[in-house]
């Protein structure tokens, strides 16, 4: 296996905790008290602001899809795109916020 980036490891990670989660268990309370999908599609969005940032654009919302199943394919496409767009900072700090959440889902 070719050498991976912070980011893409971290990405792969959580995608292989949630990937089989159901419905409740997206709906469940994480340790903030939000649902473990609105975690995630926070992060979600936060990825897409700096890519937007990255590219010099508006950021703008990524739709909340009414199926929580299709939030790990969401997090693969914004990570995508700040791996090719968003300097290394930028991708370590979402490294470690997807390492944080992670954890928080445990």
């Amino acid at each position: 296996m070719p050498d991976e980036d912070q980011l893409g490891a971290a990405v792969r990670k959580l995608v292989g905790q949630v990937s089989h989660w159901t419905p409740p268990r997206w709906a469940a309370s994480a340790w903030s008290g939000a649902s473990r999908a609105a975690l995630m599609h926070d992060l979600v969005q936060w990825m897409a602001d700096r890519c937007a940032e990255a590219e010099g654009r508006p950021a703008l919302p990524v739709p909340r899809l009414d199926n929580d199943l299709a939030l790990p394919d969401q997090l693969q496409v914004v990570a995508a795109d700040l791996r090719r767009f968003a300097p290394e900072s930028v991708q370590a700090d979402a490294a470690e916020r997807i390492n944080a959440l992670r954890g928080a889902f445990a």
